[in-house]
């Protein structure tokens, strides 16, 4: 049975995009990943008797989405998070500000190929982390909210230092 499903899914897949790989399988299993993710928050959330928010306030809007931006970035492009992505992936190069460029591995396991796209874009990134704070809102506000404070603090930081690094630079540009 399961080898007649992989040969459906394949043939899926090679519908799907006949002149390029794209690991359907590993995308399936990212999807399954993360309704596991959703449901364990929820669940956590039922179990504590942690009442869901019906509108979230504006500012733990505004903290959780500047937050969720600096974590993600640092989760697929910093230098010093390489580490935890390079078992999936290649590194390419300097992208600069502190982030690099790295390629997907595409040896191996659809899930391998697909887990490496997600860890290495921070758009991909950026739902799961927006959803494990969010959850963290819920089950550990105080927590949460510090933590978010520390990066949303040092997202600004990071565009106040290039903001200064441009207007250094602005003077030489001019001449």
């Amino acid at each position: 049975m399961l080898n007649t499903d992989q040969t459906a899914l394949d043939r899926v897949a090679l519908r799907y995009a006949p002149h390029e790989h794209r690991p359907l399988q590993g995308y399936a299993t990212a999807l399954a990943a993360f309704g596991g993710l959703a449901a364990t928050l929820t669940a956590a959330a039922r179990l504590t008797g942690r009442p869901m928010p019906e509108r979230p306030a504006l500012t733990d809007v505004a903290l959780i989405s500047i937050a969720t931006h600096k974590l993600s970035r640092l989760l697929a492009k910093g230098a010093v998070t390489s580490p935890l992505r390079a078992p999936l992936t290649r590194y390419t190069g300097p992208a600069g500000a502190a982030e690099i460029n790295e390629e997907v591995r595409d040896e191996g396991s659809t899930v391998r190929h697909s887990l490496g796209e997600l860890i290495t874009c921070p758009f991909c990134l950026g739902v799961w982390v927006a959803t494990g704070l969010t959850g963290g809102l819920v089950l550990a506000p105080r927590l949460t909210r510090l933590a978010a404070t520390a990066l949303t603090a040092t997202a600004v930081s990071d565009f106040l230092q290039l903001a200064y690094d441009a207007m250094k630079k602005a003077p030489d540009a001019a001449e």
